[in-house]
């Protein structure tokens, strides 16, 4: 597992992690992170910032919904720990 994976990678893996999730579940940055440089933080700890990029990228586009506290944030100013979701249907 490489610990430095494009953005497209990430995207990829993201957008999996939410669809197997499926609609109304959340899944971390450490999961996306960890889904691409394994389970050991030397592994998966470099990706959580490029994870964070494709995240406000990707909500930008209206492809995801990034969640802290369980409400929407600003992509451009949020802080500490988040979660990602898919956009509601219909969205």
């Amino acid at each position: 597992m490489a610990s430095h994976a494009t953005p497209e990678e990430l995207e990829a893996a993201m957008l999996a992690l939410l669809h197997e999730r499926g609609p109304g579940k959340t899944v971390g940055p450490a999961d996306v992170a960890q889904a691409l440089g394994g389970n050991k933080p030397e592994g998966w700890g470099p990706l959580m910032q490029p994870v964070r990029k494709v995240a406000v990228r990707l909500m930008k586009e209206g492809r995801v919904v990034i969640l802290r506290k369980g409400r929407p944030v600003d992509p451009d100013d949020f802080r500490g720990t988040y979660r990602l979701a898919l956009p509601p249907s219909g969205a």
